[in-house]
């Protein structure tokens, strides 16, 4: 099910406060805990990773977001240790691990991995796979931080059960128990929510954001899904082709997105074309003021930009055809609320988000309003 637009701004508005609480203690210490520099991974003629360069902070939890073969899985591989680079280096807490000399081996790693299939072992019992990295630790240590890592997952009642009778969350929580247990510097996850169904993934996400940051772990994710990724990290980096187009916090991505791709990447995108004559941009849907972009377009007067415009920011309204702005050309109902795709007349299709309770018929005439009270990002027009 795909959250609506204004589900998917509430979400991120919501998460704000507690990324910026993260944000300002992450600060304080000032670490970085992983360093890729212009890590390269080449497949004969194929280029799976382009020249790509992050840091990443102590405690962070970064999402590695984009379409299903843009290189991000590559990347997460090669910080594991599970693929070599091409070219570029990475670091973890300080020390080389992947150069154009040399390759630390993945168990040698300071890194925990969350598989997509939780990879618990079934002949152990819950307390035995967590434990499982940390076998060879002295019995009274190994035992404390048990008990630690199952009140942190909410575990305790379930310890001495086999995985199979544990439930899908519950089964993720203990894959996150066991690759927490040996205190990795970083913390992978690989596409962790996509085994589960769509109200147990919703769930999901918000615990194992709580678990990692009561855990105070540094951990990188992996996703196609925009919405599991805007929900739940600190940072979001957008890949395209290998390269990374843009890395910010969720809000500044979502709202300011500095490429065409990220926007039409992020929620479902328009873009309207407009033409810039002094302090304002004339459109097909009428003038809007300068002052309502998200940057100056004094160097394009005279010249024609595309406004960036989603669902939200757009309102339909019924109309004779002699002032219609266009037809409507297809509505999705999500519950809460309609998407109408809106087919101009100049042949530019546009969404409009609207409540439940106000329906168009398809291909009724209507006018288009911009009713967005934010700014809005524009690009010039190719």
């Amino acid at each position: 099910m795909t959250m609506s637009q204004s589900e998917l701004q509430s979400r991120i508005e919501t998460e704000e406060t507690e990324r910026a609480w993260s944000g300002e203690q992450r600060s304080k210490t000032g670490e970085t805990v992983l360093e890729i520099d212009e890590l390269t991974r080449e497949y004969g003629p194929e280029t799976a990773v382009d020249s790509f360069s992050l840091s990443v902070q102590e405690g962070e939890l970064l999402t590695l977001l984009g379409p299903s073969g843009c290189g991000k899985t590559t990347m997460l591989r090669m910080i594991a240790g599970l693929e070599q680079p091409t070219d570029g280096t990475i670091t973890i807490a300080g020390e080389s691990v992947s150069d154009s000399q040399a390759s630390t081996a993945p168990e040698n790693r300071d890194v925990g991995l969350v598989f997509q299939d939780f990879a618990l072992f079934p002949h152990l019992t819950v307390a035995e796979n967590i434990t499982f990295g940390i076998r060879e630790w002295e019995t009274d240590r190994k035992e404390r931080r048990l008990d630690e890592l199952l009140a942190l997952v909410g575990l305790e009642d379930h310890r001495d059960k086999p995985p199979e009778e544990l439930s899908g969350g519950q089964q993720q929580r203990v894959a996150l128990a066991r690759s927490l247990a040996p205190e990795p510097d970083i913390l992978l996850l690989d596409e962790p929510f996509s085994n589960l169904d769509v109200r147990l993934r919703i769930e999901m996400r918000e615990e194992i954001r709580r678990i990692l940051k009561a855990a105070g772990v540094t951990a990188i994710s992996v996703t196609h899904d925009q919405e599991e990724a805007l929900s739940i990290s600190d940072r979001v980096a957008i890949m395209n082709d290998g390269k990374l187009e843009q890395v910010g916090q969720p809000e500044v991505v979502f709202e300011n997105p500095e490429s065409r791709f990220v926007a039409s990447f992020l929620g479902r995108a328009s873009f309207l074309t407009g033409r810039v004559r002094g302090d304002t941009v004339e459109t097909k849907l009428g003038q809007l003021g300068t002052d309502q972009l998200n940057g100056p377009v004094a160097a394009y007067d005279g010249a024609q930009i595309d406004l960036l415009v989603r669902p939200d920011d757009l309102e339909a309204v019924p109309t004779k055809e002699a002032t219609a702005d266009g037809h409507v050309a297809h509505r999705q109902y999500n519950g809460p609320n309609f998407v109408y795709r809106v087919k101009l007349t100049n042949g530019t299709t546009v969404r409009c988000l609207h409540n439940h309770v106000e329906t168009f018929e398809h291909d009724q005439p209507v006018a288009v309003n911009i009713s967005a009270d934010h700014e809005l990002a524009w690009y010039p027009t190719e």
